[in-house]
């Protein structure tokens, strides 16, 4: 088979698959008037959860007894943190984590 038919076909399989993934909880629950208990509590607590989950592991790897000695990382946080209660608004707060993170990697905490 040919690589630019093969990509071609991944992709659409992935979009495929995305679009009917999306598309399920309306196939599932759309004609209903009140959600099942179960994804009602799924839909409250999983997505703190998984926020909990990837903030573990992207702080796993600081080293707090060696230079920068986790600043970048804890300047980010605090950045998160502090917005996110003044705004409350994720895709604000992620980014402009993300961002200062990015920043201080790259000019305030450079190594080398």
């Amino acid at each position: 088979m040919d690589k630019h038919v093969y990509t071609a076909f991944v992709i659409l399989l992935a979009g495929g698959v995305t679009i009917f993934l999306r598309a399920c909880p309306f196939l599932l629950f759309g004609r209903r008037q009140a959600l099942p208990s179960y994804v009602a509590f799924l839909g409250n607590y999983l997505p703190p959860a998984i926020m909990a989950v990837l903030l573990v592991y992207c702080l796993k790897g600081i080293r707090f007894n060696s230079y920068p000695y986790g600043l970048a990382e804890c300047l980010s946080v605090a950045l998160v943190v502090a917005l996110h209660l003044w705004k409350s608004n994720s895709l604000l707060s992620i980014g402009a984590g993300t961002g200062c993170y990015m920043i201080l990697i790259r000019t305030v905490f450079a190594c080398g």
